[in-house]
């Protein structure tokens, strides 16, 4: 192994697209510095995601040349969220572990056989952690998991409050804005929702001032695609410099359960780009009105499908999880009459799914890792956005680069 003499640490947030994607981010860096090592630090969810808080358990045992894990304690005390200011909620949970990466970072440095740590590059959902790398007296990096064109909306809107401007009524408009990291004109309708409350307005305006202290952004996005944007943050010299190093990509998957397994052999007897892939991500899910409206529509196109199929949560703080049998909210008969044309999964290996030749179309929730997987391996997007900045993602794949369909 070689030796390496600068340590950064990462925080990403308990997602699993984001963390992921910092892992990912993290082999980029060690493969091309062998100097270079990374200790990931990993915080729980504050929710119950069985699938998450298992894969995270999972990865201290990993052995990534370079890159350790370190699961930071979780407290004993259930974090009270506010369901009105669900954001902030989350915010304050990730950056109550302060004290922990405190008491880690101290360890590493202690310890006579240490490397210096260099740097600590961190989430948007995690950039309070700015406050103690500067104790540490190192800097730090964002890692922004969104797109380019969506960190300049939220500067936009930014500036909007400081020019002491209406955000919600704005949000809240039929109209048009011209936002400097779009060449189109952007659909109020697609702002997302958190900008219609004064809680999410306060949260943008927080990130956006822990984003200006850091030393550089790292956004998940590529010069080809987001051009325009790419260049309008980089002609901004109030705001740190914008680094596109995508697209970041998990491309070996996700070790799932044996209907993974059943779904890939299934696949494998369709023709060529002739399966439909229905995939809404680890937060996406449908009432069971809409979940027959969907049924009914598959059934009645006669194309082959997968659909991934989650069951809504109890409350806001369970993240969705899988029906023991989905035949309780389809249309009565509808697995009998679609067996040889479709598969309803639970959760599903996205990434396998869609390197399989047999899919040649993709229904997505419009998540960004999502929207980079499609490209990467070329299978037509049709958007169907649910939640967050999902609604502007899809605007831009469709209207900005052209790209996906509605």
């Amino acid at each position: 192994m070689a030796n390496t003499v600068a340590e950064l640490v990462f925080i990403p947030v308990p997602g699993i697209g984001h963390i992921m994607s910092s892992i990912e981010m993290a082999k980029v860096l060690v493969n091309h510095d062998q100097s270079l090592s990374i200790t990931v630090l990993l915080i729980n969810p504050p929710y119950s995601a069985f699938a998450l808080t298992t894969y995270i358990k999972s990865l201290p045992k990993k052995a990534i040349e370079r890159i350790s894990f370190i699961e930071l304690p979780k407290d004993e005390t259930p974090p009270m969220f506010d369901p009105k200011a669900l954001v902030n909620s989350f915010y304050e949970y990730i950056n109550s572990h302060s004290k922990h990466v405190r008491n880690v970072v101290a360890d590493m440095i202690s310890r006579p056989d240490s490397n210096p740590v260099v740097g600590f590059v961190l989430d948007i959902l995690s950039t309070g952690m700015i406050d103690v790398a500067n104790e540490f007296n190192v800097p730090s990096y964002v890692f922004f998991t969104s797109n380019a064109a969506f960190l300049g909306f939220n500067l936009y809107i930014e500036s909007l409050v400081v020019q002491n401007q209406d955000v919600f009524e704005l949000s809240n408009s039929d109209g048009e804005m011209l936002i400097p990291t779009f060449v189109k004109p952007v659909p109020t309708k697609v702002f997302p929702e958190l900008y219609e409350t004064q809680e999410g307005v306060d949260f943008l305006m927080h990130s956006v001032r822990k984003l200006r202290e850091a030393k550089a952004i790292i956004v998940n996005t590529f010069l080809e695609l987001e051009t325009h944007a790419i260049k309008s943050l980089s002609s901004d010299n109030t705001f740190p410099p914008v680094y596109p190093v995508g697209p970041i990509l998990n491309l070996d998957g996700v070790a799932g359960k044996d209907q993974d397994i059943d779904v890939i052999r299934w696949l494998n007897d369709q023709p060529p780009s002739s399966v439909v892939l229905l995939c809404f991500g680890s937060m996406g899910c449908f009432e069971e009105v809409q979940v027959k409206e969907i049924a009914y529509a598959l059934e009645q196109s006669g194309h082959r499908f997968v659909w991934s199929l989650r069951r809504p949560p109890p409350s806001f703080n369970v993240l969705p999880g899988d029906y023991e049998d989905p035949g309780v909210v389809l249309p009565d008969g509808f697995l009998e009459r679609t067996k040889g044309t479709g598969k309803v999964i639970g959760w599903a290996p996205q990434v396998s799914l869609l390197a399989h030749e047999a899919v040649g179309g993709f229904v997505s929730h419009c998540g960004w890792n999502s929207m980079l997987e499609s490209l990467w391996f070329g299978v037509p997007t049709a958007t169907w956005p649910i939640y967050g900045e999902q609604q502007m993602n899809a605007f831009e794949m469709v209207v900005e680069v052209g790209l996906a369909h509605y």
